[in-house]
């Protein structure tokens, strides 16, 4: 699949890079005489040499003979003139470029979160022979600062209603669990994730006990308690309220997304991939007039250039590519809206959009020191209200979801204390009275990469955009199923089809033709 694409996308192989071949980049030294000029620093016998600088006024040019013994000494005392007046260490006819992209890539990934770095994982695992495919990623947020991944609280579980779901976190939770088997670098110390696996507890109403107990799929080793065993099992919740819980008995509970983030970076790099720091602008794709077999035309597009605008700068960077791999998260929707995804006839495939929007949510760190013990779980309370504890001294991570009247402004990552007074903490007391007495000590807002037509994820390729590839739209569980997603994709980019878990459920297609995978345990 792979070798048809790149062979219908771009010529590959190693394009001549010569001096000066990057914006920024020029060639100081520059020979002339008789010769003519040659690119090389060997002079004829008698020439004129000019080293040229940014500031003609600072030219160094020197008039005479330089063959024989003498050449070097004359070459030596260039040197020296134009170290005085070039900054820096080492003279080096070349300005830096290193920090620009190189001129092609066969993958390009838009977005160096988790997501984007497990597809650059499982594309380099699964290459064959090994190094034949060359892979780039673009993250503008080099600081992660504004990154989902390291602004989420980090659970994992089984307990979904629907069966895919499930299967993407089995296969990450073993992941996680083994985690230095598939991210060692020699060399390197070992990566502790932290797993804490003291599971999920999911409390039911009345009116949603009846759909917690169809959600129990095949996989997810989960126990059923009423109201009375519930109280058994955690004294220091109040049942009141409670027809039914759901308590994760293995493979749930909680990890450190810094350590996952850091250890898919530094395995990737440790395998070729390459990082750029600046973010996509632009497109550059040819299209093709085509009917379908009802006889509807439509218009197939291929990238074959991503323009990379360099961070901190208006230079820009062309990279041809036959891949395009689009897990820019919270932002997907705009970087698929630069491939003119969604740009047709309302109705049309054409006219279908990439249905990923910004949502921005809370995450409030208080102290309690009556609170539950070192066995709580995570708990998710049936006003949305949920809480888990972080680290050993009477510490909790928690929020709740907004509706969508509530939905805070996502231009900014400020804070809301009230919506902790008056929809967090009122719920939180009433299920666990000793939180009565907590108090916050700092809360931070992070990005949902929410997808509105049915909160599940996107994974695989455009319809019609033939070489982009989708891994976003996960809604608030795209960290916890990020190993699995990323297998997913590259076995979809190398094989054209997926193998270890199917989620044709999840193709963009779906948005077009109406048929929502309905996920009821969304957090």
């Amino acid at each position: 699949m792979l070798r048809r694409t790149l062979l219908l996308g771009l010529c590959r192989g190693p394009l001549g890079r010569g001096l000066g071949t990057h914006r920024g980049g020029s060639i100081l030294g520059k020979v002339e005489g008789r010769g003519g000029y040659r690119g090389s620093w060997m002079a004829p016998s008698s020439s004129s040499v000019t080293f040229r600088t940014q500031d003609p006024a600072h030219d160094v040019k020197t008039v005479g003979r330089l063959g024989g013994g003498d050449r070097d000494g004359k070459m030596s005392e260039i040197k020296k003139k134009i170290q005085s007046i070039l900054p820096g260490g080492d003279w080096n006819p070349l300005y830096d470029t290193s920090y620009l992209p190189p001129e092609s890539s066969d993958v390009v990934i838009v977005g160096g979160g988790v997501l984007g770095l497990s597809v650059a994982y499982w594309l380099k695992k699964l290459e064959k022979p090994r190094g034949a495919i060359r892979v780039l990623v673009v993250e503008r947020d080099h600081t992660y600062s504004r990154a989902s991944t390291v602004l989420s609280v980090g659970g994992i579980r089984q307990q979904f209603s629907v069966p895919e779901n499930v299967q993407l976190s089995l296969f990450s939770v073993d992941f996680l669990r083994n985690i230095n088997e598939y991210l060692a670098v020699a060399d390197d110390p070992p990566l502790d994730i932290q797993f804490n696996p003291s599971g999920y507890l999911l409390l039911a109403s009345e009116k949603g006990a009846a759909i917690m107990e169809n959600n129990v799929k095949e996989g997810a080793k989960v126990c059923l308690m009423s109201p009375e065993q519930l109280r058994n099992k955690f004294p220091w919740i109040n049942t009141e309220g409670v027809a039914l819980a759901s308590y994760g008995m293995e493979h749930e509970g909680w990890f450190d997304p810094w350590c996952l983030l850091q250890g898919l970076r530094r395995k990737v790099q440790s395998m070729g991939v390459l990082f750029c720091r600046g973010e996509v602008t632009r497109f550059v794709s040819s299209s093709n007039l085509m009917k379908t077999a009802s006889g509807e035309e439509v218009n197939l597009k291929r990238i074959h250039e991503v323009h990379v605008k360099i961070d901190q700068s208006l230079e820009y960077q062309p990279v041809e590519c036959a891949i395009v791999i689009n897990a820019a998260g919270a932002w997907s929707g705009q970087v698929a809206e630069l491939a003119g995804i969604g740009k047709g006839p309302p109705g049309t495939l054409q006219g279908t959009k990439l249905p990923v929007e910004l949502r921005k949510r809370y995450v409030y760190l208080w102290h309690c020191p009556q609170g539950p013990g070192l066995e709580t779980p995570f708990v998710i309370d049936p006003s949305g209200t949920y809480f888990r504890r972080e680290g050993l001294g009477h510490n909790y991570l928690g929020g709740c979801s907004p509706t969508e009247e509530e939905e805070p402004d996502p231009g900014n990552l400020e804070v809301d204390h009230d919506f902790f007074q008056d929809r967090v903490w009122p719920p939180l007391a009433q299920r666990v009275p000793a939180f009565e007495t907590l108090k916050v000590r700092s809360a931070w807002a992070g990005y949902y990469d929410y997808n509105t037509f049915d909160q599940n994820g996107v994974v695989g390729p455009h319809p019609l955009v033939i070489n982009m590839y989708f891994a976003t739209g996960f809604s608030g569980h795209g960290l916890q199923q990020a190993p699995a997603v990323g297998r997913a994709v590259a076995e979809m980019v190398l094989e054209g089809h997926f193998q270890t878990i199917n989620l044709s459920s999840f193709l963009f297609s779906r948005f077009y033709s109406g048929e929502k995978v309905q996920e009821h345990n969304i957090i």
